[in-house]
């Protein structure tokens, strides 16, 4: 993959659109790893400066392990360009729950950067950001910042759960990243939930004792 956005590129309309607002240093703000069974979830922000090349972006469902990962290094060479990625682990995922911790880690990564007008947030509305924000369901097809967002947590997660996959080989994680699929539930079943399981999420919670069920809450 290669090449930059035109200006003109829809995937620029809502920048565009900003910019005739009067805002100059949008940040796009997406995260990778709300719905796995187990490890940590990942907020990223990216914020390209005004008159930026912007690398030609997509979602990062759509892109290969390889292509992604090439992806990441075109958005991190960006001259000007903010980005930060903050995880959420399976502690604070079990402590406050999956929303909790992701909106405390997309807040953490947007603090992160050094200057910053508006936010783009793929999704719902996250209450409390620190500067003016919109939500954008879908909003890593829509947005160049949140598409270079998603790819950046996406990776991150990824390389994350590769790290996971060492300490506890027999559950698969580097295959299935933590999703629910069959190979995992059955290694579930065979070896029970392991440090890096979310105990608040079904079916880690219903495998827990009902003393390891009421220390969650």
């Amino acid at each position: 993959m290669s090449g930059f956005l035109n200006e003109d590129d829809k995937l620029l309309c809502l920048e565009r659109e900003l910019r005739t607002e009067g805002f100059s240093f949008i940040a796009g703000v997406d995260e990778a790893g709300r719905g796995p069974l187990a490890g940590p979830v990942a907020a990223a922000a990216v914020c390209f400066p005004p008159g930026a090349r912007i690398p030609r972006v997509f979602d990062s469902k759509q892109l290969s392990e390889a292509e992604r990962l090439e992806m990441r290094e075109a958005i991190m060479a960006v001259p000007g360009v903010q980005f930060a990625v903050v995880f959420g682990s399976v502690e604070d995922i079990d402590r406050w729950n999956i929303l909790q911790t992701n909106d405390r880690a997309m807040y953490a990564a947007v603090k992160q950067l050094e200057r910053v007008d508006f936010l783009l947030i793929d999704g719902r509305p996250v209450p409390h950001m620190p500067y003016p924000s919109r939500a954008v369901v879908g909003g890593d097809a829509k947005s160049a910042s949140i598409a270079a967002a998603s790819i950046l947590a996406k990776t991150a997660r990824d390389e994350a759960m590769m790290e996971l996959d060492k300490l506890y080989p027999e559950y698969g994680f580097a295959e299935h990243k933590g999703y629910g699929t069959a190979a995992h539930l059955e290694a579930l079943r065979k070896f029970g939930p392991c440090p890096a399981h979310r105990k608040s999420f079904s079916p880690i919670k219903e495998m827990l004792s009902p003393y390891e069920q009421k220390e969650l809450f």
